[in-house]
């Protein structure tokens, strides 16, 4: 009972910050906390129409490098975009009750339990085979280095408390910038907008929007819904780095918002929502492993799920039957060509759909690496004379579907066999079967680690089932 009503005393708290910063929520949305934890959900408290709008939120009210109080120390420091909104967070937490955000950070937990935050041990433990064990490792390094860089020199430098700078700290607010924080504009940058981010998510499915408008423009403008992925923007669909730059300078050719007079945001509904139904944004069209990696969380039978087969396991694959020389220079070829795999953080792979259908570009790089000497020869002089694809070897025209029934031949679909048997051989032992049973007998509550990584190790592991299928073995 006392920690319901702390956490009722927090929510009180908040919405009389907001009606001090003039942020307007409306009267038919429910702000609550679960079981009197800081696990806030939104609901629905009378039936919302699309194109209602419930939330107007001022840039000012955000917390970015351009409101804090730690601005000139920011600017003085030379930090800016990731690492600039980091410190602006750690420096107001260090104010206490004299910061402009102290109520909106009552209500939000320290920290997210993103995979940054796990132990090694964690880590090895329940990512081992997926995606994200080697990308996690990199991230923690990284981000030990940037305190080590970019934090601990502040202390020297500037009056600060020490106990809001440490480690952990960084850590702490990193995952919160990382899992909270959206896109304001390109004066602000990115930044933390108190009540969009209490919206849960729930993929293709939302119920409103988040959108800024400007007092100087005739037309709204969607913001892919302000949080910081930006997947969007990309060809495929990878985990998203931790450290994604942002844009903090005010433009040449323009005066800056704050200058320009009030400007402001708004959660628009999209879809409608029944009084009593939870009110859900979405994160965009994110596959369990960037969710995980961003957010701290996956989705059962997420239809943006993906697989990546890394191009060292291709190499590795074509080590059996070409040296190696042999093999660098094949794929040499399949660049000149104009094809590439995807890249993340210093990592090329190749995605294989939720349907268990591979790249295009994956096939066409099997193709060329299973050629004939001779074959290769002539495509190699063939490519040198015309920089093109003779449509003796590759197809060339025609949409992705087309391209991957021509290039399927037999050689290709045992070697995709092979890929997909070498892609699950990095898992532990577990039959996927026995990962399933341990899905079903796992809460979510008190387990939300285990959860959370067998939900993506087993969408893993069905994507890699029907890879299978696709080349035509079960």
């Amino acid at each position: 009972m006392a920690a319901s009503s702390s956490s009722d005393r927090r929510m009180r708290g908040f919405k009389r910050w907001m009606k001090q910063q003039d942020i307007e929520c409306s009267d038919a949305l429910l702000l609550s906390a679960t079981d009197g934890s800081l696990s806030i959900s939104v609901k629905a408290l009378a039936d919302l129409k699309e194109g209602d709008v419930v939330a107007i939120i001022p840039k000012q009210s955000c917390l970015t490098t351009k409101t804090s109080a730690a601005t000139e120390l920011i600017e003085e420091a030379g930090l800016g975009g990731n690492i600039g909104l980091v410190v602006a967070i750690m420096y107001e937490k260090s104010l206490g009750p004299l910061s402009n955000w102290f109520r909106y950070f009552q209500i939000l937990p320290s920290f997210e339990p993103i995979p940054l935050l796990w132990s090694l041990p964690e880590i090895d433990s329940l990512l081992c085979g997926t995606e994200l064990h080697k990308t996690v490792k990199e991230d923690k390094a990284l981000v030990h280095q940037d305190w080590k860089e970019c934090i601990k020199p502040l202390l020297a430098s500037f009056d600060l408390n020490p106990d809001f700078f440490t480690i952990d700290e960084y850590f702490a607010a990193k995952s919160l910038v990382a899992s909270r924080a959206f896109e304001i504009d390109e004066y602000h940058g990115f930044g933390m907008v108190p009540l969009a981010d209490l919206f849960n998510n729930k993929t293709a499915a939302e119920n409103v929007h988040f959108t800024f408008v400007s007092s100087t423009s005739d037309s709204d403008s969607d913001t892919e819904n302000g949080k910081t992925d930006d997947s969007d923007k990309k060809e495929h669909n990878e985990p998203i780095a931790l450290d994604f730059p942002l844009e903090t300078e005010a433009s040449s050719h323009s005066s800056s918002p704050l200058q320009q007079g009030p400007t402001y945001m708004e959660m628009i509904v999209v879809k409608d929502c029944k009084a009593g139904d939870e009110v859900f944004n979405t994160y965009g069209s994110l596959g369990n492993a960037a969710l995980l990696h961003r957010y701290g969380f996956t989705e059962l039978g997420n239809p943006f799920d993906i697989l990546n087969i890394d191009l060292e396991t291709v190499l590795e694959w074509s080590s059996s039957f070409l040296s190696s020389r042999s093999s660098r220079r094949r794929v040499s070829l399949w660049r000149k060509l104009g094809y590439c795999g995807c890249v993340s953080q210093n990592s090329e792979y190749f995605e294989v759909s939720f349907e268990g259908e591979p790249q295009v570009e994956l096939l066409i790089l099997l193709h060329i690496m299973l050629l004939p000497e001779k074959e290769f020869y002539e495509l190699s002089v063939a490519e040198a004379v015309v920089a093109g694809i003779p449509g003796g070897f590759l197809p060339t025209i025609g949409s992705d579907e087309s391209k991957r029934k021509l290039l399927l031949t037999q050689k290709v679909r045992k070697a995709l066999v092979s890929l997909a048997n070498a892609r699950e051989s990095l898992y532990d032992v577990k039959l996927l079967e026995e990962e399933e049973r341990l899905l079903g007998e796992c809460c979510v509550a008190t387990h939300p680690k285990t959860y959370y990584s067998l939900v993506l190790r087993i969408g893993e592991r069905r994507i890699i089932e029907k890879l299978r299928s696709f080349a035509g073995e079960d």
